[in-house]
C-alpha cells in the first residue's frame, strides 16, 4: 500500500527534531453548495531542524517515531526570508 503525502505549511519549529504542519483541504459543502475550508496539524519529523515557520512541506506517512510524530518531512520550500 503507498504511503500517504500531503503539502502543507509549518506553524511551529520550536520543538526539536520536529515541526507542526498545518494541511488545509477544501470540499464542496454537500447542502450549502459552498467551499469550505478544513485543516488539520500534524507533528512531523524533521532530522536536520532545516525547516522554519512559514515553509511549505511535503510530509509522507511512516512507522511511529514517538506518541504524536507518524510523519516525516521528505522535502520542502523554504519562504523567502527579509532580513
Amino acid at each position: 500500500m503507498p504511503k500517504r503525502t500531503l503539502q502543507g505549511v509549518v506553524v511551529s519549529d520550536k520543538q526539536d527534531k520536529t515541526v507542526v504542519v498545518r494541511v488545509e483541504r477544501r470540499f464542496t459543502h454537500p447542502v450549502l453548495k459552498k467551499t469550505v475550508r478544513r485543516s488539520k496539524k500534524y507533528h512531523a519529523h524533521d532530522e536536520t531542524n532545516e525547516y522554519a515557520v512559514g515553509d511549505m512541506v511535503w510530509i509522507e506517512e511512516r512507522r511511529p517515531i514517538s506518541k504524536l510524530k507518524n510523519w516525516e518531512v521528505i522535502e520542502g520550500q523554504k519562504k523567502k526570508r527579509v532580513e
